[in-house]
């Protein structure tokens, strides 16, 4: 699907746009909110040490059967950037993830990103299972995801909750 790296993608309001280390000035102040970490623990990230990061996933797994697919997300309206998203695929199976700055919580923008995510996997077939992860009282984080078709199972995972959702036939 994406062997050198992810393609662009568009929702109704938002560009995912591939992950540049470029992007890390103006993301360490949309993910400079502690809050942003209640659920998944951390601390924000300076901008030295994000751009490193985004070097590290922007240049792609060092195991050649996982591919590491980073977005940043670029609020068309304004030019602004809000937040990412990101999968992990592995054969059939993609771990995503998403966060979304404080100031552009509550706007649906994560659920329009987890949505428009799943879909532009999904889209040519190679990927045939979507995962997630979610503590069990990140209730928005829930509600993101089952906006993105996915399902929890009875599966957890260092704490959270394994959310899955299959193609047909997968």
């Amino acid at each position: 699907m994406h062997s050198n790296g992810p393609l662009p993608f568009t929702t109704d309001h938002l560009d995912a746009l591939p992950l540049e280390a470029a992007y890390a000035d103006e993301m360490a102040a949309v993910l400079g909110d502690p809050a942003l970490h209640t659920y998944t623990g951390g601390a924000p990230e300076d901008t030295a040490a994000l751009r490193a990061r985004y070097e590290r996933q922007s240049a792609g797994s060092p195991d050649p059967a996982e591919q590491w697919w980073n977005w940043v997300l670029r609020v068309r309206e304004d030019g602004r950037l809000a937040g990412y998203v990101q999968a992990t695929v592995r054969g059939g199976a993609a771990e995503i993830a998403w966060v979304v700055g404080t100031p552009w919580q509550g706007r649906g923008y994560a659920k329009e990103a987890a949505a428009g995510l799943v879909a532009h996997l999904l889209a040519d077939g190679s990927v045939r299972t979507v995962l997630a992860h979610i503590h069990p009282d990140h209730t928005a984080s829930a509600a993101v995801a089952g906006a993105a078709g996915l399902a929890p199972t009875d599966e957890w995972e260092d704490g959270e909750v394994r959310w899955r959702r299959d193609v047909p036939g997968a």
